[in-house]
């Protein structure tokens, strides 16, 4: 008896021996781990092909940042699904026989990826519209930071605390969205200050305007603008109005500013209403 369990599995050719049939092909343990080797290498040359076409030859072109990885992304995907098509034909799996099964699958995916479509069709939006760009300060859905990445179904947004947020690009759609620097790089910041009745005004707005001046973090040019908006109502309100390109320190410009206007109306004795 050991000698024919010998003389059978002697004779028994593991990598070519039928495991299951797939449209009347019968498919090995070769054919298994011929795909997934080649998927894998599919896999690092799609990546591959992404990344020289969006840092070379992208780069030469008039796109900006976000339209060249957005561009690069959907060739990538493209390299996918046409060579993992390649690789089962090379193999000998004959695609055409499993069409019927085929469509009955491409129903339940279709089903199931609507959202994955729809984040599709967003970022294709976005690309042509352009309404924000790599390196744009947003806020959408309750969420502000800086736009590192613009992919084809999802848009990176890192915060003041350097946490990646990954944002659905159909909320850049259907959301609205804060775009800080749409128009230029520039960003506005107003303040209200409420100074107590009896105050010298013309004291108040120059110490103001030399708060703004002493700020590196706002612009020289255009310079700051005070004015007073309201006499009445037991206050006498300015606003002050300056520039800067950092949009990622707002809060924290608005804050230093507040402190100053805080130790110098208290030199100056103008107290805040």
């Amino acid at each position: 008896m050991w000698t024919r369990l010998t003389d059978w599995w002697s004779d028994f050719d593991v990598w070519n021996a039928p495991l299951f049939t797939i449209g009347g092909t019968p498919v090995t343990l070769l054919h298994l781990l011929t795909l997934i080797a080649l998927s894998i290498a599919l896999v690092i040359i799609a990546a591959r092909v992404q990344s020289l076409l969006a840092r070379r030859v992208l780069a030469r072109t008039h796109l900006d940042a976000s339209t060249r990885e957005f561009v690069a992304s959907i060739v990538r995907y493209i390299v996918l699904v046409v060579g993992f098509l390649i690789i089962v034909q090379a193999i000998g799996i004959n695609l055409t026989t499993l069409n019927v099964l085929a469509g009955a699958v491409g129903v339940g995916i279709g089903f199931g990826t609507q959202n994955i479509i729809q984040n599709w069709v967003s970022g294709l939006i976005v690309m042509f519209e352009r309404p924000i760009r790599i390196g744009d300060r947003i806020q959408v859905a309750g969420i502000e930071g800086d736009v590192t990445e613009i992919g084809a179904r999802r848009t990176t947004i890192v915060g003041n605390d350097n946490r990646a947020v990954i944002v659905p690009n159909s909320k850049l759609i259907t959301d609205v969205v804060v775009n800080w620097q749409y128009y230029c790089q520039e960003v506005t910041l107003r303040l209200e200050v409420a100074v107590a009745p009896g105050s010298d005004v013309r004291v108040a707005e120059q110490l103001l305007r030399d708060i703004a001046k002493q700020n590196q973090d706002l612009l020289a040019q255009p310079a700051a603008i005070v004015n007073l908006m309201t006499i009445t109502g037991g206050a006498l309100k300015f606003e002050l109005i300056v520039w800067t390109r950092r949009a990622d320190m707002t809060s924290a410009i608005v804050s230093r500013l507040n402190f100053a206007i805080l130790e110098q109306f208290s030199r100056h004795d103008i107290k805040i209403a």
